[in-house]
């Protein structure tokens, strides 16, 4: 099975009374932390599960030391994906408001933990559930505690200090996930410090979108990073963003164009701006 799979809204809508499903809500505003959370308790797609990118698919931010949204404990997570009801054997769909980018940090943290088969994100999130009419819900899915197994995988893991070895070595494709002006320097909203960092390619996320917000299909995707590496191997590829978020929307279009899950420097920019000795570009 492979491991990046998308589910349209019309088949998930015939998948909705399977008993083993997991559906979890992953909409969230970096400028309105609480937007998701509200969003969720207004209406979500009926049954599912309610997962705040700060609070459940990020640890504890360390000022100076961490980026933004730093990777979470994994006994915490695997926790907090029990008490929402998931099993070793559930199939999984991830959905925010249709870009992809939040659901594919969850899909991405269950990769890391081992759970790589029945994974969904929801191709167009929650606005293209709503164009096929897709029913719409205020009630709080009342789940049964699951029993799910994780154990993380950290060779999907580059550190910052890896990161810096390898800059000045060959085999290394670094992309970065962020908007051109940001990755420029010339727009800097978020962090402190604008720039990338040495030698990155700039592969915006959205990119990996159509005009309608749905994944393009995977012959285009695998033209758009086949042109990235040119004579390099998949495995020279590692990926980061603004705060390790967008980057696992590169790494999930990654694997739907075919290549193999590439390593995530997780800490991303704001973290890799914390050290004034690393260098920038």
């Amino acid at each position: 099975m492979p491991l990046a799979q998308l589910i349209d809204s019309t088949e998930l809508i015939t998948r909705l009374s399977k008993p083993n499903l997991c559906i979890f809500d992953c909409r969230f505003a970096l400028d309105d932390p609480d937007y998701g959370r509200r969003g969720y308790e207004q209406a979500h797609i009926p049954g599912a599960r309610f997962l705040d990118l700060e609070k459940d698919l990020s640890g504890s931010v360390i000022r100076g030391q961490t980026g933004r949204h730093p990777l979470p404990q994994p006994e915490q997570l695997i926790a907090r994906l029990r008490a929402a009801g998931l099993n070793n054997d559930s199939e999984v769909v991830l959905y925010d408001d249709g870009p992809g980018a939040f659901a594919a940090r969850a899909w991405w943290l269950l990769a890391w933990l081992g759970k790589r088969s029945g994974v969904y994100i929801l191709d167009g999130g929650l606005k293209a559930w709503r164009d096929v009419g897709g029913l719409v819900t205020a009630e709080s899915a009342d789940v049964p505690t699951g029993q799910f197994d994780g154990t993380p995988d950290d060779d999907l893991l580059i550190s910052a200090q890896q990161l810096t070895e390898r800059l000045e070595q060959p085999g290394l494709t670094l992309i970065d996930a962020r908007a051109l002006p940001r990755f420029l320097g010339e727009q800097e909203p978020i962090d402190p410090v604008a720039g990338h960092i040495p030698g990155a390619r700039c592969v915006p996320f959205s990119e990996n979108l159509d005009a309608t917000g749905h994944f393009l299909p995977s012959d285009q995707l695998r033209s758009r990073f086949d042109r990235l590496l040119t004579d390099q191997p998949a495995d020279t590829l590692v990926a980061y963003c603004g705060s390790g978020v967008t980057a696992c929307h590169n790494l999930f279009s990654l694997c739907l164009a075919g290549y193999p899950l590439a390593k995530l420097y997780a800490g991303s920019w704001s973290e890799w701006i914390n050290d004034p000795a690393r260098p920038l570009a």
